[in-house]
C-alpha cells in the first residue's frame, strides 16, 4: 500500500520544480528532483556576437539579477585575453557583495523563515514579553510593546479577514513548529522590516550598476560606470551599505541564532556528502590565489582533505534528463539537444529538464554551506571566527554544519563576513581615485577563435559559463548553474543529486502538512518554483495541498 501526497505549488521559490518523495515509517526513504522548465538560451546564443552573451544570459533569472551577467563577461574576457583594471575589479566585487546581502536577507525572511516560524501562532503572543525577548536577543532599533502590538494587530486583521495575504497557504499549527508565540511574533515583525531594508539595498545596484534587476554597467574589459565614481555617489553607496550591514548584525544574525536554538535537531537532518565552490571576489588579478571566497572541494565531509577545485573535472550527465541520449561531457563540449518527443515523467527513466553535473563523477552540493565549509577548512580567519562563535552559542558540534540547519546558518554567516569586508573595498576604491587612478576599462580586440570560462560563486552556489568563439561568433555556449548542481537528477550511474540525497531521512510528522520537506528544499534556496510529491507506501490515498 502506498500514499501519494501532492504538494502543488510550493511558492517562495523562483521557476518550476517538482520534488517527489517516498515516505515510510515517518521518514523520507527516496526522492526525485525534476526541473519542469526548458529555456534553451544556450541554443539561442549560437552564431551571435560574443558581446551579446552577457545581456542574454542575465535574463535567465529575475532573482539572480547580476550573477549570470558577471560570469558571462568573465567567460568572454577569458576567451579574448583581457585583464580588467583594479577599479573595475573592485566595483564588480561591490556589486556582487550587494547581491549577497540582498539575496540572503530575502531568502531567510521571505523564502525560508516561514518553514520555522508559525505566523498565526503569533496571535497568542504577549507583546510586552515579545518586546523583552527582542531586547534580549537583538539590537533592532524597532521594538517596544506598542510596536509589537501593532504588528500583532496587522496579522489579526489578515486572519480575521480570511485572507492572510503575505502569509497565506502555510502549514500553520503543524506539530513541526517549535517556536513560542513571542518568538513567532518577533520573527513576523522582522519579516516586515526585511522588506524595507531590501528596497534600500537594491539602490546600491542602481548606483554603480545603472538599475536593478538586470544591471547594465559591465562590459568585456571593465565597467561603464565612470561617472558614478564621484564623492556623492560613493558616499550614498556607503550610507546604504551601513544600513544593510547594521540589519545583518543586529537583526538577521540574532534571529538566526534564536530560531536555531529551538531546532537543534535539524543539525542532523538534510545533510549531503560532497561540497564544491569555485570561489569569488578576487582581491587582485591573480586567481584563484587572491579570492576572498576561496576555491575548493571537500569530498566525504573530510574538512582536513579540502583541496583546490579544478573546473576541467566537471561533466554533465543527461541519462535521466529530457535530452537526446549521449555521454557525459565537459561543458566546453556540451550539447543542449532536447528530446524531440513530449517529455514523459518517469522516475525509473528520464524525469527532469535539468542535467546532472558531477565533479570527478560525484554529486556536489554548492552554495553558502559549501563556501563556508571550504573557507573554514582552509582556516580563513573571517569565517573561522564567526563559525566557531556561532557553534559555541548554540552548543553544537562542527558536524552539525552538515545539515539543513547548517545550510541555513551558513547563508547568514557569509552575509555577515562579506558585508564586513565591503567597507574595506569601498575605501580601497576611494584611495585609488585619490591617487589619480581612474581607469575602469581595458581596450581589446575580438580574436577569430578562442575559448573561455567565467567562474564565480553566487548566492545560490557555484556558477560557470563556458564559451567557444569561432570566426568571431559564438560556436558553443554552456553554463552550469547552482540549482543544476543542487537540484539535478540522478546521473548515468544512478547517484542521487544533492537535494535528493538531503531529503533521505527527513522526518515527516504529518503527511498532509509536510513542512519538514519544505525546510530542506528551501534551505537550498532553489531558483525554481516547485511542486512536491510525497509517496507513503502505507496507503493509497492522494492528498492535494497548497503550500507557501
Amino acid at each position: 500500500m502506498s500514499k501519494r501526497i501532492i504538494v502543488d505549488p510550493i511558492t517562495r521559490i523562483e521557476g518550476h520544480l517538482r520534488i517527489e518523495c517516498e515516505v515510510s515509517g515517518g521518514k523520507v526513504v527516496n526522492a526525485w528532483s525534476s526541473a519542469q522548465m526548458f529555456r534553451g538560451i544556450e541554443i539561442i546564443l549560437q552564431g551571435r556576437d560574443p558581446r551579446d552573451a552577457p545581456l542574454f544570459v542575465q535574463r535567465s533569472c529575475g532573482v539572480c539579477t547580476y550573477v549570470h551577467y558577471l560570469s558571462s563577461v568573465r567567460a568572454v574576457e577569458d576567451a579574448v585575453g583581457v585583464t580588467i583594471p583594479k577599479n573595475a575589479r573592485i566595483m564588480r566585487n561591490l556589486l556582487h557583495g550587494v547581491q549577497f546581502q540582498q539575496d540572503h536577507i530575502t531568502h531567510f525572511y521571505q523564502l525560508h523563515a516561514l518553514d520555522f516560524v508559525d505566523v498565526v501562532d503569533a496571535l497568542k503572543a504577549d507583546p510586552k514579553k515579545t518586546a523583552a525577548l527582542s531586547d534580549n536577543v537583538s539590537n533592532d532599533p524597532h521594538g517596544g510593546t506598542a510596536y509589537f502590538k501593532e504588528v500583532q494587530q496587522r496579522i489579526k486583521t489578515f486572519v480575521d479577514s480570511g485572507q492572510l495575504g503575505l502569509f497565506a497557504n502555510g502549514y500553520w499549527g503543524s506539530p513541526a513548529y517549535k517556536l513560542p508565540p513571542e518568538a513567532n511574533l518577533m520573527a513576523a515583525a522582522h519579516y516586515i522590516e526585511a522588506l524595507r531594508i531590501q528596497a534600500k539595498i537594491v539602490r546600491m545596484h542602481a548606483i554603480f550598476g545603472a538599475k536593478n534587476p538586470h544591471l547594465q554597467a559591465l562590459v568585456v574589459g571593465g565597467v561603464t560606470s565612470v561617472r558614478d565614481l564621484s564623492p556623492d555617489r560613493i558616499a550614498e553607496f556607503l550610507y546604504i551599505w551601513k544600513q544593510a550591514q547594521d540589519f545583518v548584525r543586529n537583526v538577521y544574525i540574532p534571529d538566526l541564532v534564536a530560531i536555531a536554538s529551538f531546532y537543534k535537531d535539524w543539525g542532523s537532518i538534510g545533510g549531503t556528502t560532497n561540497f564544491l565552490c569555485w570561489g569569488d571576489l578576487p582581491m587582485s588579478d591573480k586567481e584563484p590565489e587572491s579570492l576572498f571566497l576561496p576555491r575548493g572541494v571537500i569530498m566525504k565531509r573530510d574538512l582536513k582533505g579540502v583541496k583546490m577545485a579544478d573546473p576541467t573535472k566537471v561533466t554533465e550527465h543527461i541519462d535521466r534528463s529530457w535530452y537526446e541520449k549521449g555521454k557525459a561531457l565537459h561543458p566546453y563540449d556540451g550539447v543542449t539537444e532536447p528530446i524531440k518527443s513530449d517529455p514523459k515523467y518517469d522516475t525509473n527513466g528520464q524525469y527532469s529538464w535539468s542535467k546532472a553535473p558531477r565533479y570527478e563523477g560525484e554529486a556536489c552540493e554548492v552554495g553558502p554551506l559549501a563556501r563556508v565549509l571550504v573557507a573554514y577548512a582552509y582556516g580563513k580567519k573571517d569565517f573561522v571566527d564567526v563559525v566557531d562563535s556561532t557553534l559555541k552559542q548554540l552548543n553544537i558540534p562542527v558536524t552539525a554544519l552538515f545539515s539543513t540547519l547548517g545550510r541555513t546558518a551558513a547563508r547568514g554567516l557569509e552575509t555577515l563576513v562579506i558585508g564586513n569586508a565591503m567597507e574595506g573595498w569601498i575605501m580601497e576604491l576611494v584611495e585609488n581615485l585619490k591617487s589619480g587612478d581612474t581607469a575602469t576599462y581595458t581596450k581589446w580586440t575580438m580574436p577569430d577563435k578562442g575559448k573561455g570560462v567565467g567562474l564565480n560563486d553566487v548566492a545560490r552556489g557555484s556558477l560557470g559559463h563556458w564559451i567557444e568563439i569561432d570566426n568571431k561568433k559564438i560556436k558553443n555556449y554552456q553554463y552550469v548553474v547552482p540549482s543544476t548542481w543542487n537540484l539535478g537528477p540522478r546521473c548515468e550511474k544512478g547517484k542521487l543529486g544533492p537535494v535528493e540525497e538531503a531529503l533521505i531521512g527527513t522526518p515527516v510528522a504529518d503527511p498532509k502538512r509536510p513542512i519538514e520537506i519544505l525546510r530542506t528544499v528551501h534551505s537550498f534556496d532553489p531558483c525554481i518554483a516547485c511542486g512536491v510529491h510525497v509517496i507513503d507506501p502505507d496507503s493509497n490515498q492522494v492528498y492535494k495541498i497548497k503550500v507557501v
